[in-house]
């Protein structure tokens, strides 16, 4: 891997860290944790944690990519990762014998490492709200990609024509607006109450708040509904407060389960609030291996 900077093997770790305290997270409802497979029959906690080590140092690569075009225009530079994007994604089938494991968190998190890297580059503080507002910049057209006229090639397109539904695509172009507005001032407010109850917390909203394109590929609208509605109620009910919290997500899992639904949208922005929330600063005075800010010295 080239690029051995400091900031950016500190941001590929906290990124396989944040995938680690999102899988081991337990009880999820429907979801691969240390309680059960979720409405999974192809893989388990030991893909998931075989996946996540293999996918890893490719978010160094990301960070570096950043760095290395930090002058490139924001609408421009996507196209020069997504060939790093589906290398990692092989990584990943390889580590896993041909299972999707981590797809979603591969996009979601090769992005805010690559924009990481633009904004280190170009000078910028590298914190929560620019690093969003650059992955959004980045991501301007990808929900126009969902247009493109003839037949639907994915199952993303088919869910855009049919339900209007942007998925990981409209979240990323978003700038994770959903993390943002709902999942990462969850985890802040609980965060004294330790980690656990904290991404619990934030599970809550990102369930009950997250339009899940997997939900849906699964169970339609009715199962989004069921999933959205039955963590409305724990919220009304308290959430991570009521004294039965886990007993109920426990009992969602298994209802989950016998849905055959599986919130794996939700899964993924709960690794991105952890991220977020745990982000190191960069500012331009304190730039990796030396580096010049591209407003004074243009990247190649």
């Amino acid at each position: 891997m080239e690029g051995e900077c400091s900031l950016g093997f500190d941001l590929a770790h906290l990124a396989h860290r944040s995938l680690l305290r999102e899988v081991l997270l337990t009880p999820k409802p429907g979801l691969v944790d240390r309680r059960n497979c979720g409405s999974h029959r192809d893989m388990d906690l030991s893909s998931f944690l075989a996946s996540a080590r293999a996918i890893a140092p490719w978010f160094r690569r990301f960070f570096q990519r950043g760095l290395d075009g930090c002058a490139v225009p924001a609408e421009l530079f996507l196209v020069g990762i997504r060939a790093d994007g589906m290398a990692c994604e092989r990584a990943m089938l390889h580590a896993t014998g041909g299972v999707n494991t981590h797809k979603g968190s591969i996009f979601a998190f090769g992005l805010l490492c690559a924009a990481a890297g633009r904004l280190v580059g170009q000078g910028r503080a590298l914190h929560r709200d620019p690093l969003c507002a650059e992955v959004a910049a980045v991501c301007s057209r990808v929900v126009e990609e969902l247009r493109r006229p003839g037949e639907a090639g994915t199952a993303g397109e088919h869910l855009y024509r049919r339900h209007g539904l942007t998925g990981a695509r409209g979240e990323a172009a978003s700038g994770f607006a959903t993390v943002r507005n709902h999942a990462l001032p969850a985890f802040e407010r609980l965060r004294p109450h330790g980690p656990r109850t904290a991404l619990h917390g934030a599970l809550l909203e990102l369930l009950a708040f997250n339009p899940d394109t997997n939900v849906v590929s699964r169970g339609g609208l009715a199962g989004l509904e069921f999933l959205q509605g039955d963590a409305m109620r724990l919220r009304r009910d308290g959430g991570v407060a009521a004294p039965d919290y886990l007993r109920r997500l426990a009992a969602l899992d298994d209802e989950a389960i016998r849905r055959n639904l599986s919130p794996g949208g939700s899964a993924d922005l709960l690794a991105v609030t952890w991220f977020l929330a745990h982000l190191p600063a960069a500012t331009p005075d304190r730039l990796p291996c030396h580096w010049a800010p591209c407003h004074r010295v243009p990247c190649h």
